[in-house]
C-alpha cells in the first residue's frame, strides 16, 4: 500500500462525512464540497492502485 493509496481514502471518507453533513444541514455548498472531495479521494486512490500494480505485476 502506498501513500496516494493510504491519503486518497482518507480524503474520500472526509468527503462523504461533508456529503452527509451538508445534506442533514440542507448546506449544498457544503455537500458538494464533500462531493468534490470523495471523487478527488476515489481518483487519488485509483492513481496508487495503478503505481502499486505497476510496482507489483501479478
Amino acid at each position: 500500500m502506498n501513500k496516494d493509496q493510504v491519503k486518497g481514502r482518507a480524503r474520500e471518507a472526509t468527503g462523504k462525512v461533508k456529503e452527509a453533513a451538508g445534506r442533514a444541514t440542507g448546506n449544498e455548498k457544503t455537500e458538494l464540497k464533500g462531493t468534490a472531495q470523495k471523487t478527488a479521494g476515489k481518483v487519488q486512490k485509483a492513481y496508487g492502485d495503478a503505481k502499486e500494480d505497476i510496482r507489483n505485476p501479478r
